[in-house]
């Protein structure tokens, strides 16, 4: 019994070594060009057991696309210090107000050219925002959006100073929790957000990455989100942006792929039901994956997007 006391404890040492590791690669990105990711599923045994216990170096998005039309870059600054990089664009048409875009995890402000791109044709300045430890931002890692609502604030007072009376924001992701935590977090009064496939809880998402990853959702996610939570000095169980959206009270269009394999249609559910308005909708992409929805069903999303634009608070059911 004494042996078997020691092989058990041995054994849950390990796993939260490994869970630890994994919590760790997870929130930090490398600058190393040269990296690349070895999958689990590679066939040397030795790299698959060490990869599935000690998780996979992610190598940091640079920003390698360029606005096709002209921009502005905009800094702002963090409470920390962190120097956060922007692309402020007008719009050629009839001005109608600003959209601020928020990319998601492991992405970076050019990603999100062509979906500034509707909304510029829509008459609608944009500004685009890299997250701390994304793209031309500062930092190499990230708090999974617990402190990235701070982005949001900035970006919003930003475009506020400019005298901006209709703003919108838009996030995929990462970019949509953030938006929700930051309606929360400060109390932010934007004329309308669209959010796409935003995750219910840290756990949920750290479950989503197991799924990936060919492990079982739990202990894995139980074990990520603790240790999560301590390397970046918050409650990890507590992070729940389904909750947070009991504070959302302006108008908001929700969009989600059902075929989505990091965000689960209960998630999604929740998260609607939770918001506080009644001025909300949701639409649903049937065989879409984890994906920007501009790219995928165009014509479907520039359909949704404007009736949104041109009368936010008639999305009421």
């Amino acid at each position: 019994m004494k042996w078997v006391g020691w092989v058990l404890l041995f054994q849950l040492i390990l796993i939260n070594i490994s869970a630890s590791l994994h919590a760790w690669k997870f929130t930090h990105f490398y600058r190393d060009p040269a990296l690349r990711a070895v999958h689990p599923s590679s066939r040397n045994p030795l790299v698959r057991t060490w990869k599935l216990f000690s998780g996979i170096r992610f190598p940091r998005q640079l920003v390698t696309d360029v606005p096709q039309f002209p921009v502005d870059t905009v800094l702002l600054r963090t409470r920390n210090h962190l120097n956060i990089k922007a692309w402020f664009g007008r719009t050629d048409s009839l001005h109608r107000g600003t959209v601020i875009l928020f990319h998601g995890l492991n992405m970076n402000k050019g990603m999100l050219l062509p979906v500034a791109s509707e909304f510029r044709y829509l008459g609608y300045d944009v500004l685009l925002v890299d997250l701390r430890g994304h793209g031309d931002s500062g930092g190499d890692q990230t708090s999974l959006g617990y402190r990235e609502s701070e982005e949001v604030r900035l970006a919003y007072q930003y475009v506020q100073a400019r005298g901006e009376q209709h703003i919108f924001l838009w996030g995929m992701s990462l970019g949509s929790v953030i938006i929700i935590k930051a309606l929360h977090d400060y109390g932010l009064q934007p004329e309308g957000i669209l959010l796409e496939s935003p995750f219910a809880s840290l756990q949920y998402h750290l479950m989503a990455r197991s799924r990936a990853l060919g492990f079982p959702e739990q202990p894995f996610g139980f074990l990520v989100t603790l240790w999560t939570g301590i390397e970046q000095g918050y409650n990890g169980f507590r992070y729940r942006p389904a909750e947070y959206a009991r504070d959302v009270h302006c108008p908001v269009l929700l969009q989600w792929g059902d075929a989505d394999r990091y965000v689960l249609r209960e998630e999604t559910e929740s998260i609607f039901s939770h918001l506080a308005t009644t001025r909300k909708r949701l639409v649903v992409y049937p065989g879409v994956d984890h994906e920007l929805l501009a790219l995928r069903h165009p014509a479907v999303w520039r359909s949704e997007v404007e009736r949104f634009l041109r009368d936010p608070g008639a999305t009421a059911p």
